[in-house]
């Protein structure tokens, strides 16, 4: 399972929701991309310590997603079928799709704008 930011997040607030989605995860993994929406958001936080902290404590029981290669196929794949269907996605999403399609996994996120990414799975709690 890839977390976006909002379940990166929601998992940093401890949403017990989350909890059976986690547990059945064969591997939970974070996009770069999500990594750095993540750290942007704590440094503009009111408890960014805290959540630095969490970071530190948590961040190396997550596979990280890297961009390659294979990425910017994916990219380019999912944004020319996004831009044929009339349903552009900010180009940060369009980025986590494009691995969540390249790794073959489902997508924990709260935005239903990844509905209209063929090939995307996305998981909401």
């Amino acid at each position: 399972m890839i977390l976006d930011t909002n379940g990166l997040s929601a998992f940093a607030e401890g949403e017990p929701a989350l909890e059976p989605l986690l547990r059945k995860a064969a591997q939970i993994a974070i996009p770069v991309i999500v990594l750095g929406e993540y750290r942007y958001g704590i440094a503009h936080s009111r408890d960014r310590k805290h959540y630095e902290e969490w970071l530190t404590a948590y961040l190396s029981r997550f596979r990280i997603f890297d961009v390659d290669e294979e990425t910017t196929i994916s990219y380019r794949d999912v944004r020319t079928e996004l831009k044929r269907a009339g349903t552009p996605i900010p180009s940060n999403d369009v980025w986590i799709a494009a691995l969540c399609r390249q790794h073959r996994l489902p997508l924990l996120s709260r935005d239903r704008h990844f509905d209209a990414v063929p090939g995307i799975r996305r998981l909401e709690w």
